[in-house]
């Protein structure tokens, strides 16, 4: 790439090599971010690879993709596979199945040491090396060989450990839910050893510097973006008694039961469907909440949709929910108020800066609360239009990938300590 060749943000352009241990296309936040924020990085100018473990990430032109392969223990249909002897290449692999075997959580640190493996054998290093989220202690072993490695945390996982280990009744279990979070003792280390971070709110920032102990000087707040031109209002009339939520059905942090038993009290009323971008699996809180509700004819999963069919199912909604119990941000929420659909919310988290004004907040946890809001929106067709019509207004003013990708780039130069005739200031 020319010296002379001068980005879109006003500097030089940077080899940037983001990092991402898994990159699940649907439904994944990580995925979602890895995408739009490298597209919107090469747009800008900048030369973009990412580094990635299975599943793999769907990249636009322009952005190149480093396969990092593993056992791949967690893949559907077979999670928490054996692996053939045939399967095991080296010592990272062997160490991956050995911490699976014990109940641990093993990819954030075996991605982030075959990352290390990778760009340790190159004779040109990337200007900065961004990791979203692993922390390994691979991202050390690369501090100590001189590497440019930066990280993102989108929220600290200490919450979801929390309101996991609350939601398990059985005291059997709960050593093996300790044993699986073990990888946050880890985190926590690379966390405070990392010259410079970004999250994506500030609530997370609040909470990141009190669980992991991090130094709030070097930290800073970049929020996520949406594809403002792809999630766009219908033109079609919404669904009425149409309820959608995103969640992954069978974590505690989504707040699934406390919604479906509000569908329970709302269905006695009015005619309601409830549609959950997600997966229920077998067993799990949210199916054995809909049996004991007699839900089966009011709710129903949806899951791996194509993004055309997800903004067709987001748009056609009469009313979009987040019931959360922690969100370091929410996704969700943004694509929701991007489709102008009028949006119920709980207070939990970041969720009230992100929402602002453009959402209908209620408690956590709270089935009356949800129940009473979802009713309003449904009966209200004036204040559902409202609702939206902020929703929408308030992703275009804040929440556009490429605002984002201008903020990451000036991140990078900061640390680089560079300088740009011109930086980007919001408008």
């Amino acid at each position: 790439m020319p010296e002379t060749t001068v980005a879109a943000d006003g500097g030089r352009p940077l080899r940037i090599a983001l990092l991402s241990y898994r990159s699940k296309p649907h439904c994944g936040g990580q995925g979602v971010y890895v995408r739009h924020l490298s597209r919107e990085l090469a747009n800008l100018g900048h030369e973009v690879e990412v580094l990635s473990g299975p599943p793999y990430p769907n990249l636009d032109e322009g952005v190149q993709l480093t396969y990092l392969p593993s056992l791949d223990l967690y893949r559907d249909p077979d999670p928490f596979r054996v692996p053939w002897p045939s399967e095991f290449r080296s010592w990272i692999d062997v160490l991956e199945f050995g911490i699976m075997s014990t109940a641990g959580f093993p990819e954030p640190l075996t991605f982030s040491l075959r990352a290390y493996q990778e760009l340790n054998k190159r004779d040109v290093l990337p200007d900065v090396i961004h990791d979203n989220q692993t922390l390994g202690y691979g991202m050390l072993l690369m501090q100590r060989a001189g590497m440019p490695i930066i990280a993102n945390v989108h929220h600290p996982i200490t919450v979801d450990r929390k309101l996991d280990l609350a939601a398990t009744t059985q005291w059997r279990k709960k050593p093996s839910k300790l044993r699986w979070y073990g990888f946050l003792r880890m985190q926590k280390r690379v966390i405070q050893k990392m010259p410079t971070l970004v999250t994506v709110s500030e609530n997370s920032f609040v909470d990141i510097v009190r669980d992991f102990e991090v130094d709030a000087a070097k930290m800073r707040v970049i929020p996520v973006g949406v594809e403002h031109d792809v999630f766009v209002p219908p033109t079609l009339p919404r669904v009425p008694g149409r309820i959608v939520a995103t969640a992954s059905a069978d974590h505690p942090l989504k707040g699934i039961v406390p919604l479906l038993e509000a569908a329970a009290k709302l269905r006695t009323e009015r005619d309601i469907e409830v549609v959950i971008v997600g997966k229920a699996s077998e067993g799990g809180a949210a199916a054995k909440t809909i049996e004991r509700l007699g839900l089966e004819d009011t709710v129903r999963f949806v899951t791996g949709l194509p993004e055309k069919e997800l903004v067709e199912m987001f748009g056609s909604a009469n009313v979009g929910v987040v019931p959360s119990l922690y969100e370091g941000f929410s996704l969700p929420a943004i694509e929701l108020m991007s489709c102008a659909t009028p949006l119920v919310a709980t207070t939990a988290g970041a969720l009230p800066e992100v929402v602002g004004d453009a959402a209908l907040s209620v408690p956590p946890g709270d089935t009356e609360a949800l129940a009473q809001a979802l009713k309003r929106v449904i009966d209200d067709p004036a204040y559902a239009a409202e609702l939206g019509q902020k929703g929408r207004d308030r992703v275009m003013a804040k929440y556009t990938w490429p605002s984002v990708a201008r903020q990451t780039a000036q991140w990078y130069r900061d640390y680089l300590g560079e300088t740009v005739p011109h930086p980007f200031t919001e408008d």
